[in-house]
């Protein structure tokens, strides 16, 4: 069965938005500050996770549960470390769009605390597309 004149329509409007809301995707993501891995901490970390698997293996062998517990830990606590990103500087730049009247008294953009403000901002822009498009 064919589509109406107007099901192809909205199939076409529906195509177009795709690819532009693909587009202002991938425009977005290629502008995000790639950060640097920290590798003090994925360092300290492995070997953290080392000493805790001698830990577990030397709790094993003389048949103290204490000890293989804490060994276990350890080595939970370094691959946990090790895999967990660091935290940004201040100094390294956040893209974000700042929603209207985010920005702070200084000029500098904050992030928002809501993710409401987010899913909300999100809305406007889907709603300006369409007004734009008609």
């Amino acid at each position: 069965m064919p589509l109406s004149e107007h099901e192809q329509r909205l199939l076409d409007e529906m195509e177009r938005n795709l690819y532009q809301n693909d587009a202002d995707f991938v425009a977005n993501i290629s502008q995000t500050p790639r950060r640097k891995p920290a590798y003090r901490a994925i360092v300290l970390g492995v070997l953290v996770a080392v000493i805790g698997v001698g830990a577990l293996i030397t709790g094993v062998t003389v048949r103290q549960p204490l000890v293989g517990i804490l060994g276990f830990v350890l080595m939970f606590a370094g691959v946990l470390f090790a895999i967990t990103p660091g935290r940004r500087r201040k100094d390294e730049a956040v893209f974000e769009e700042p929603a209207a009247g985010s920005s702070s008294p200084n000029g500098q953009r904050g992030r928002q605390k809501n993710s409401s403000d987010f899913m909300d901002r999100l809305g406007e822009r889907w709603d300006k597309r369409q007004d734009g498009d008609r």
